[in-house]
């Protein structure tokens, strides 16, 4: 496993980390975790708003042989969330390194800073096209969990490919987790995300390298059927892509992850942890190493048949999905 040193941190990490989004047994969570942590990973992501995930990390940290870095987040707890209340936000601090069973955080990151409708952050809504804009109490808690040594470091978990810049160019993060964003079929996040974090010389973490499961297998019957919520463009570039995975004799898992890892900007992919086969698939994956340049020209190709995501696209293509149709306009 190599290791780079996380942007302006002075944490030297995995090119592969773990993601604590817990949706499987604890004893199966706890053996998918030891085997990456066997390979070299030395840091997972979590948050309270993945479940129980903080709970169940806190009772399996302790069993696991080697060190980890932890990075979780302000999100939903404790209820009701009141991101303007700093008592509120102390409350999340106590209950997060309670669960953890932890007394320092290596990483604390604001999740979703770029949705003020999720999560109402700011103090000056009507004004987020300027980086001064972005403050409110959730700053002055960090800074001062900071000076206190309970936290390392600052950072953003955020999922837009534009609003979240303004926050990226204020400077006062260390750390941004973007998702959902970058992928071999969606890669917004390279327009403006990563240049402005490489600008603040951040530390740059990649969520969901197979786009919710969109690129974790193949739906060939689905996407020749073109559903409704299937655009026409869309599914010409999906046939593309596996037409690439043909001629590579490849798996479109390994050829998604392999993606993520050859980016240069990208410091490390955040990867499942729920099971043991998938990550010993994503450490091989991780294993074979970057992709050559002419297969990277050519997704590149398949990429800018759809640079922008089409009108209407559901944000988790829902293959294996519940989908009723388009939200409401209003």
């Amino acid at each position: 496993m190599d290791y780079v040193k996380l942007g302006r941190t002075d944490l030297k990490i995995s090119r592969m980390v773990m993601g604590g989004d817990v949706r499987t047994p604890r004893e199966e969570f706890a053996a998918a975790l030891q085997l990456a942590v066997d390979h070299g990973v030395n840091l997972i992501d979590t948050a309270p708003a993945y479940g129980n995930s903080e709970e169940v990390l806190g009772t399996i940290l302790p069993e696991i042989r080697g060190e980890l870095f932890v990075s979780t987040k302000f999100s939903n707890d404790p209820q009701p969330f009141l991101p303007q209340d700093r008592d509120c936000l102390m409350r999340a601090v106590e209950n997060s390194l309670s669960r953890l069973k932890r007394d320092k955080i290596d990483i604390w990151m604001v999740h979703e800073p770029d949705r003020p409708y999720q999560y109402d952050w700011w103090e000056r809504p009507q004004d987020l096209n300027h980086p001064e804009a972005y403050y409110g109490p959730v700053m002055d808690v960090l800074s001062d969990l900071k000076s206190q040594g309970v936290i390392k470091y600052t950072g953003i978990g955020g999922t837009t490919a534009y609003e979240i810049v303004p926050i990226i160019e204020s400077g006062f993060f260390d750390v941004i987790l973007t998702a959902f964003n970058y992928s071999l079929l969606w890669q917004e996040a390279a327009i403006e995300v990563i240049p402005a974090a490489k600008k603040q010389n951040m530390g740059i973490l990649l969520g969901s390298a197979l786009q919710q499961g969109a690129l974790a297998k193949r739906y060939d019957e689905q996407v020749r059927a073109k559903p409704a919520w299937l655009s026409k463009p869309r599914q010409q570039q999906y046939l593309k892509l596996y037409e690439l995975c043909d001629d590579l004799k490849i798996d479109i898992a390994d050829l998604a992850m392999r993606f993520a890892f050859s980016n240069p900007d990208i410091h490390a992919v955040v990867t499942g942890a729920g099971k043991v086969k998938n990550v010993q698939r994503n450490l091989e994956s991780y294993h074979r190493g970057p992709l050559p340049q002419d297969v990277l020209r050519r997704i590149g190709e398949i990429y800018r048949m759809v640079p922008f995501r089409p009108f209407e696209e559901s944000f988790f293509m829902p293959f294996t999905r519940p989908y009723k149709g388009p939200r409401a306009v209003h």
